[in-house]
């Protein structure tokens, strides 16, 4: 019988010490980056600071897709866990990048009626490539992960590239341009959740759904893989041809002998109408709109078949 006093390593939490609360949401992430924006945007304009627009391209680059990175991570598990996902964004963006840069360069000399489909095969190649260096080596695969760091690939795709062409407005043959900055980060923004990120998710969830079924364990070119790849190039290259589609349609329904006439002969189109300018942002717009409602679309479909 023990008559010693026993002693208790616990020490119970004082009532006014609050618990560590869990990181930031997603939603507290967009909107705190919002608002940091808007600011920098705000100063920027009001005291011509140059030295702030790095600050501008980075934030509002990167706001988006790293809200979105962050929804997807609320189920983590011993795959996606913070460092995998980081990676993903991080090595993952910056090598679909490059290795875009470098394809691009070199494999589209001239414009031609392909170079959409080229890039769009291109692009969603090197951001699969990017995605198996990192995944080579997981303990176990689902397809869930898969959308997960598919997803982050993607959206760090979307993010540097998107800094890219903020820069690049920055600068007009009339000088350096804020407004011109601030206006395609917006857009780029508002259209980033259909784009990179939803295409690579897709492409994430074939590739480890067929390393989980293939006897190696690993992830490998399969069917079901090359499948994918076929579908997300397609809405990819619809997606960078919607301009030139929209231009053709608004001609078809609104154009001119003179203006068949012109565009075949010399590749202009000359007269335009304020109303066709109306008919070609709208079927513009829509095009982006179908495109993205059909990536969601096959996202939704596959997510739901992986619950079953």
């Amino acid at each position: 019988m023990n008559l010693l006093p026993t002693t208790s390593t616990e020490v119970a939490p004082h009532p006014w010490i609050r618990r560590p609360q869990p990181g930031p949401g997603w939603i507290r992430i967009f909107l705190g980056g919002l608002v940091l924006w808007v600011a920098t945007v705000v100063v920027t304009f009001v005291t011509q600071n140059k030295n702030l627009v790095p600050t501008i391209i980075l934030v509002g680059s990167f706001l988006v897709p790293v809200t979105f990175v962050t929804f997807a991570f609320r189920r983590a598990d011993a795959v996606v866990t913070a460092q995998r996902v980081f990676s993903a964004f991080v090595y993952g963006g910056v090598l679909g990048v490059l290795g875009a840069s470098l394809l691009e360069s070199t494999l589209l000399t001239h414009v031609s009626g392909w170079t959409y489909l080229v890039i769009g095969m291109i692009e969603e190649g090197v951001k699969l490539a990017a995605l198996w260096l990192i995944a080579r080596r997981l303990p176990f695969y689902t397809a869930r992960d898969g959308m997960v760091l598919g997803a982050a690939v993607g959206f760090g795709f979307a993010a540097f590239e998107s800094a890219g062409y903020a820069f690049n407005a920055l600068f007009t043959s009339s000088g350096l341009s804020l407004l011109n900055l601030v206006e395609t980060e917006a857009l780029r923004a508002v259209l980033a959740p259909v784009g990179h990120g939803l295409w690579t998710a897709l492409l994430g969830g074939a590739l480890f759904a067929t390393a989980s079924r293939s006897r190696s364990g690993r992830p490998r070119l399969r069917p079901p893989v090359v499948g994918w790849y076929v579908v997300v190039v397609l809405l990819h290259a619809l997606w960078d041809a919607s301009q030139v589609v929209a231009v053709w349609l608004t001609l078809f329904l609104t154009g001119t002998k003179a203006q068949w006439a012109a565009i075949t002969r010399l590749g202009e189109l000359p007269g335009v109408t304020q109303p066709q300018v109306h008919l070609f942002t709208v079927v513009s717009w829509t095009l982006l709109a179908l495109d993205g409602l059909i990536g969601l679309a096959l996202l939704l479909l596959r997510s739901l078949s992986l619950r079953r």
